[in-house]
């Protein structure tokens, strides 16, 4: 393997030599360099990445739907070669921006969530943490891996928890305009009383991108618990809407992200205009605009399971877990 190395090296730079007086003739004589590149005539990698030959007539499964009527994919477990993804996505160095709100008591939860994060989510990749809390004080220090940086982001306490889980898309949006669009490429917003417990990597980065919600993957549209009046901003029929997609988890290209929550936001003033509440706020609200605007990926039920739904043998890796917890006590004030 040494010797065939130092061969390949050895033939990029004669190759490189070549190429340079190559370049130098055609240049004196006159010849445009729009006409030719040195590429043209060859490329030498020195490093290569082994795999096995993709096979269009073996896919890896046939027990899960893999590609929606849109043609996103929709990610699962075995449908994708991590190495390949970490080469592509290394190479554009992009950082990616992961949000997250401790507010009232749910700053008890903050510790876990960075911790285990550090562990599974985008290792080897930029990541800029952004907790949003109206508790700074209570937010720990952390060691973070390389690449990586957190800014906590003092916001108020809204008294109602409904209000504070809606009230969350207009402060990403606020701050993905203000100042995302400036410091990352994609945009991730995760609940923070989940913990990572498996990889979750650059196969999760897209345009805009919806999490099929645990409990529905395998519902019909009749039980999905969208918002069904009809005066509600986040209205869908029952005979409308795709799969049931999770408030917990989403994400995109910054720019998009402002898409999405401008949209959320201006939905639930206008419910609120009217004295109304989507059933299930803000996650309505996203299902609403998931309807229109089609994720561009889709993720697996595996990014944000709960362990209330058991272990189907559809869902072989449990990439993100919801934490058991008092919804009442840590509700309350």
């Amino acid at each position: 393997m040494e010797i065939r190395d130092t061969f390949s090296r050895r033939r990029c730079y004669i190759l490189a030599a070549f190429s340079f007086v190559f370049t130098f003739l055609f240049g004196w004589y006159g010849l445009k360099s729009s006409e030719w590149h040195p590429s043209i005539i060859f490329r030498c990698t020195v490093n290569k990445m082994v795999y096995a030959k993709p096979d269009v007539l073996q896919p890896p499964r046939t027990d899960v739907l893999t590609i929606t009527p849109w043609l996103a994919p929709i990610v699962w477990n075995g449908f994708y070669n991590r190495d390949i993804l970490n080469a592509q996505y290394h190479q554009a160095g992009v950082r990616i921006g992961l949000t997250v709100f401790a507010i009232k008591k749910y700053v008890i939860f903050i510790k876990d969530y960075i911790e285990t994060a550090e562990k599974f989510f985008m290792v080897g990749h930029k990541v800029n943490y952004y907790i949003f809390t109206d508790r700074p004080n209570d937010i720990p220090n952390f060691t973070l891996a390389e690449g990586r940086s957190l800014s906590v982001l003092e916001v108020p306490g809204y008294k109602r928890w409904q209000d504070v889980t809606m009230r969350r898309m207009q402060m990403i949006r606020d701050h993905t305009r203000d100042r995302f669009v400036n410091e990352v490429d994609y945009l991730v917003c995760i609940d923070v009383d989940m913990v990572f417990s498996e990889h979750i990597g650059v196969e999760i980065l897209g345009d805009v991108v919806g999490v099929i919600h645990p409990g529905f993957f395998g519902a019909s549209r009749k039980a999905y618990t969208h918002e069904r009046r009809p005066e509600s901003a986040g209205y869908i029929a029952v005979d409308e809407g795709d799969f049931y997609y999770t408030g917990c988890f989403f994400g995109g290209a910054v720019e998009d992200i402002y898409k999405l929550t401008n949209f959320t936001h201006h939905a639930m003033l206008a419910d609120k205009a009217k004295n109304m509440e989507a059933l299930w706020h803000d996650e309505s609200y996203l299902n609403k605009y998931f309807l229109s605007h089609k994720p561009t990926k889709v993720l697996s039920p595996e990014y944000a399971w709960n362990n209330y739904y058991g272990s189907p043998a559809v869902v072989k890796v449990k990439r993100l877990l919801h934490v058991d917890k008092d919804f009442k006590a840590v509700r309350s004030n």
